[in-house]
């Protein structure tokens, strides 16, 4: 349901390639490869650290905020790219980005099959329909009887279900639970680490009994 571990590797690997290859890459496209070269969450986990950041929870960054934002996750965007990339983002001129914007903006170019299938699958473990999953969620939608420390005994119901959302949380910020746009984050990096569509199709509908 994740992105494989091969799939993962791959992208990582197209992504650090380009980057490396002496192209002269759009400042957006470049900045966006950084974080899909951390693998299928690296937009999720971008999205993430500007969220922390907005104390004033207005879902908008200023450029020093965004600057912040781009230095404490660790990717490397020199003060006036991330300038250029602010401006050309920022379409209406009001010296805020927002969020929304910012993410669409960044998110690996998705057709719309694609995407109607990631948000088609969310609302479906999305019971309650919160906007966000929680483990509770999960329980009767996706089954751990298969999973080695539950047979083994190891692990609760519950200790599984936490583990599997934990695959579409943030590293070093999990909080058990996924938001919609964190789930379509997500899966636009798994999107960009699969060429074909009928594919990405099939592992979709397979995965969620779509």
């Amino acid at each position: 349901m994740a992105a494989t571990s091969r799939n993962n590797r791959e992208l990582m690997q197209k992504c650090q390639k380009k980057l490396n290859s002496g192209e002269n890459i759009d400042p957006v496209e470049r900045l966006r490869l950084q974080c899909l070269s951390r693998g299928a969450s690296g937009i999720k986990g971008l999205g993430r650290s500007f969220r922390i950041m907005d104390d004033d929870s207005d879902r908008s960054l200023s450029i020093s905020e965004f600057k912040k934002g781009l230095h404490d996750y660790g990717v490397d965007v020199e003060g006036n790219v991330a300038q250029e990339i602010f401006s050309r983002i920022d379409k209406d001129g009001s010296g805020q980005l927002s969020f929304d914007e910012f993410l669409m903006a960044l998110r690996p170019p998705m057709n719309k099959n694609r995407k109607g299938l990631i948000i088609q699958a969310f609302r479906k473990l999305d019971k309650t329909g919160d906007g966000v999953v929680t483990v509770e969620d999960l329980q009767g939608v996706y089954n751990v009887k298969k999973h080695k420390k539950y047979i083994s005994g190891e692990w609760t119901e519950d200790q599984c279900l936490k583990e599997f959302l934990d695959s579409f949380d943030t590293p070093n910020e999990k909080d058990g639970q996924v938001t919609e746009e964190e789930f379509i984050n997500y899966y636009s990096g798994v999107s960009a680490s699969i060429d074909n569509d009928a594919y990405f199709h099939l592992m979709m509908t397979n995965a969620w009994k779509l």
